[in-house]
């Protein structure tokens, strides 16, 4: 629950981030140009203190996501696993290694030929009957 409360808060600081960086002046003057030019509603906020207010935002908002994410990690229900998925197949491979004590269960490293060429004693064992000797 409290991971899913976190994901949204994330979404959100990531919809606001977007906004305020779209908002910095970049080659021109962007908003604060606009803002400083004497329009109506811009009087009290200059070039410089719109600058101020939107990388401060960015600071704040860029701390704040790292922050959660990392919170976020932590908030994750592991479901009672207490391994990785690394650290299992590990602990398989080892109890397999432990068998081969036991050659009943143990697959042989060498080939196996068929019945049939490995009585043969001349040549290169094809004696032309293809059908196994019936």
């Amino acid at each position: 629950m409290l991971y899913y409360i976190i994901i949204s808060v994330i979404t959100i600081i990531c919809i606001l981030l977007t906004i305020v960086i779209l908002l910095q002046p970049g080659q021109g003057q962007g908003i604060s140009g606009g803002l400083a030019a004497g329009n109506a509603g811009g009087q009290g906020l200059g070039a410089r203190r719109t600058a101020d207010l939107l990388s401060k935002s960015t600071t704040v908002l860029g701390t704040a996501l790292l922050v959660l994410c990392v919170l976020a990690n932590f908030a994750i229900e592991r479901g009672g696993t207490t391994q990785s998925a690394v650290q299992q197949s590990g602990t398989e491979q080892s109890t397999q290694q432990n068998n081969i004590n036991n050659p009943s269960e143990t697959p042989s490293a060498i080939p196996e030929l068929p019945a049939n060429q490995g009585n043969n004693s001349g040549g290169n064992g094809s004696d032309g009957d293809s059908d196994g000797g019936s």
